[in-house]
Parts: structure tokens; C-alpha cells; sequence
């Protein structure tokens, strides 16, 4: 690894190729036994290399001669798998409206869910289609629409509401008949 840390310094360009091949199967198998899924523990590999890369480029010969490589790439690889997973904890795991117990089991381009969405008022329609259908955050959908997360809370909640009584109104109405 001395050698390789010599070239790195000497031509980063060149040299950096033979770090990855040298150390990419030891960090792949260890981030995919710590991640569970293949596919992340690519994605957090490569994100590691990248990073890695990064900082050398702004390091002078001396400071990459002196960096213990495996460990320095490892330390790299677990912060960058620990980002992933405090990113994960904050992403909104979207729920379809249906599994949420919100809608019957018809497709939301449905004749009916066409009817439905005109009760609602613009906002809300909008509100509860981003939020439940596309799975945008509040705050995403804040952005996207100019509004204020609270009032965006409000619209998706009242919108909710509104179809669930429609909803309950049609089945009652189909109970009847």
C-alpha cells in the first residue's frame, strides 16, 4: 500500500484506478454485510471511492504519502454508510391510500376518482395527490406548491377528510341499493 499511497501522490489521475481495483471487493463485502442489499452497498461503494477521490484532490503529495489507505477508505466507507442510513430514517416512507385504509382498491384514474378529486378544492386536491400519490414530503411539497408546510399539513388532512365522507356517502348509497 506504500507504493500505491507514492503513485496516488505523484499522479492521482493515474494511480487512482489501482486503489479502487485494490480495495473495492473488501469495501463492497463488508458495507454489503452491514447494509443487507446488494444494490445500496454498490451505490455506497462507489460513493465512498467518489468522496475518497475528492479529498485527495485537495490534499498536497506529502499528506496522501501518509495516509494508511485501507483504514482511510474504510473510515469513508462508514461515515458514508451512516449518512445513508440517518438520510433513510428521514425520508417519508410513502403509503398508498389504499393500504391506508383512505381508498377503495379502483384505479385513481377511475371515472370515480375523477368525480372524487373535483369535490375537493384546488389546494387540497393538489395536497393529497403529491403527498399520497407521489410521495412528496410536506416540506417537498411546500416547496413545490409556494405554501407553508403547516398549511400544506392542513390541505392534505382536510382533503383526507373530505374523501373519506365521500367515500363513506358512496358506500352507504351502494348499501342502499
Amino acid at each position: 500500500m506504500d507504493d500505491l499511497a507514492d503513485s496516488l501522490a505523484s499522479d492521482l489521475d493515474e494511480a487512482f484506478p489501482d486503489l479502487v481495483s485494490s480495495l473495492q471487493h473488501g469495501i463492497f463485502s463488508g458495507l454489503r454485510q452491514l447494509t443487507g442489499d446488494h444494490h445500496r452497498a454498490e451505490d455506497l461503494t462507489q460513493e465512498a471511492f467518489i468522496r475518497a477521490y475528492r479529498a485527495m484532490r485537495t490534499y498536497p503529495a506529502e499528506r496522501i504519502r501518509a495516509i494508511r489507505l485501507r483504514g482511510w477508505i474504510w473510515t469513508i466507507a462508514l461515515n458514508v454508510a451512516r449518512n445513508d442510513v440517518r438520510a433513510e430514517s428521514r425520508r417519508p416512507t410513502p403509503t398508498r391510500l389504499e393500504e391506508a385504509g383512505y381508498l377503495p382498491e379502483e384505479p385513481p384514474d377511475s371515472e370515480a376518482w375523477n368525480r372524487r378529486w373535483t369535490l375537493l378544492p384546488a389546494a387540497q386536491r393538489r395536497a393529497v395527490i403529491l403527498r399520497h400519490v407521489a410521495g412528496l414530503s410536506y416540506q417537498e411539497i411546500s416547496e413545490v406548491t409556494g405554501r407553508p408546510a403547516t398549511t400544506v399539513r392542513s390541505d392534505v388532512s382536510r382533503g383526507l377528510a373530505r374523501l373519506r365522507s365521500v367515500i363513506v356517502r358512496e358506500t352507504n348509497e351502494e348499501e342502499r341499493k
